[in-house]
């Protein structure tokens, strides 16, 4: 029976945290190793599409979500310059009546403390911070772990291990893949500021697209409302590793000058006193994630460039077909995470491939922006959605 399987996962991340209240909710026992002390509320906003949003739904977490999340009414896209409007497609109520889920967007700590807070509360899923799986030895009947608390090392056990621990997963090198990630040339700076300090005319409910020259900025509200979030991408040659590394004000102004970058983005930018910093990697799909009773979840499996907004989502979806999986065969882990890997490996790099491709257009030169510019008019902003139904329209 599934309640005499105990599930590893390692990384209480997103993913992490999605497959342990999806694999519990199928009565496995989930043990969750997470190397950090805390859960610390860092990080920036991220997209909910329907894909993500109908799974955590599922799940049981629309009502501790609820308060955190906004429903953008529509997507914006501008001409950093000038301001001008180049298309502009409905969210909200559109959304959810074409996908049945809606599309959300939230600060990523809110989402991952209601997934933290739902995992607390299961009897199924316990979950040790301060813990770091070193190695795995993978066996007939499980895999045997070797976990690092501070300064002592211990030895555990399971039926199966997860790993959700990132883009720079350790243990993915573990499974064979040896390839590291390749820096992409752009960094991405990231800030939080109050609502009633941005421009009057960008505090809407809605994802604001503004594209440049070598360089493209997404805002738009988080925690109901009461913060806007700033995302500003742009080529670069820092590529330390790392999520939160402090960034200068006057070195993202300098970045988005008053030349090619209209005086609400300035104005926006200068509202935001404190600025973290990350590099984009990409990796390459890989062929195969899973080995016996071992698989990789989320970025371990397929890390995301953000130009389409599916890093979580992705991992989500993982955790949803997961469960699937494993519920329906529990008595044969690696067979059902065979199934669970050729269920995800076309869409995952498919995915990942859309996202690249939106990033080369987002940050093509100056001629090249004319035609961009001139093709974004004559798609029609209903279109901008409708081309991803093969992503939003997807149910686990």
């Amino acid at each position: 029976m599934p309640a005499s399987r105990t599930v590893v996962i390692a990384g209480a991340g997103i993913g992490g945290l999605t497959a342990s209240l999806s694999l519990a909710a199928r009565g496995f026992r989930v043990v969750v190793f997470e190397t950090a002390e805390r859960l610390d509320p860092i990080g920036a906003g991220i997209q909910l599409s329907p894909n993500a949003s109908r799974i955590l739904i599922d799940l049981g977490l629309e009502d501790q979500l609820k308060p955190q999340v906004v429903c953008p009414e529509e997507l914006i896209v501008k001409i950093a310059r000038t301001g001008h409007i180049l298309a502009r497609t409905p969210l909200g109520k559109a959304v959810e009546q074409t996908y049945g889920a809606p599309y959300w967007v939230i600060h990523r700590a809110d989402l991952q403390t209601a997934l933290a807070d739902a995992a607390s509360a299961s009897p199924n899923i316990e979950l040790r911070l301060g813990s770091k799986i070193d190695t795995f030895t993978a066996h007939d009947r499980g895999v045997m772990l070797e976990v690092s608390r501070g300064m002592s090392v211990s030895l555990d056990d399971g039926d199966m291990l997860i790993c959700a621990d990132g883009l720079w997963s350790s243990l993915r090198r573990q499974c064979g893949h040896r390839n590291l990630p390749k820096f992409a040339h752009h960094t991405a700076w990231r800030a939080l500021i109050p609502a009633d300090a941005a421009p009057a005319e960008m505090r809407a409910p809605a994802v604001n697209l503004w594209i440049g020259h070598n360089a493209h900025l997404v805002h738009y509200p988080v925690k109901g409302g009461n913060m806007i979030n700033i995302v500003a991408i742009l080529r670069d040659a820092w590529n330390e590793p790392g999520w939160s590394s402090s960034g200068l004000r006057r070195d993202v102004l300098d970045r988005f000058s008053a030349d090619p970058w209209h005086a609400n983005v300035r104005d926006l930018l200068r509202a935001a006193e404190h600025w973290q910093k990350w590099a984009l990697f990409d990796c390459a799909p890989l062929r195969r994630w899973s080995r016996g009773a071992v698989t990789l979840l989320g970025d371990a499996a397929h890390p995301m460039l953000p130009y389409l907004a599916q890093g979580a989502a992705m991992a989500i979806e993982d955790a949803a077909v997961l469960g699937k999986w494993l519920g329906l065969a529990p008595d044969d882990i690696p067979g059902a995470l065979c199934q669970y890997e050729k269920a995800r490996l076309t869409r995952t790099a498919k995915v990942q491939r859309a996202a690249r491709r939106n990033g080369i257009i987002y940050h093509m030169g100056r001629h090249e922006s004319f035609l961009r510019t001139l093709a974004r008019f004559t798609m029609g902003g209903d279109k901008l959605v409708r081309r991803y139904d093969w992503l939003y329209g997807w149910r686990p």
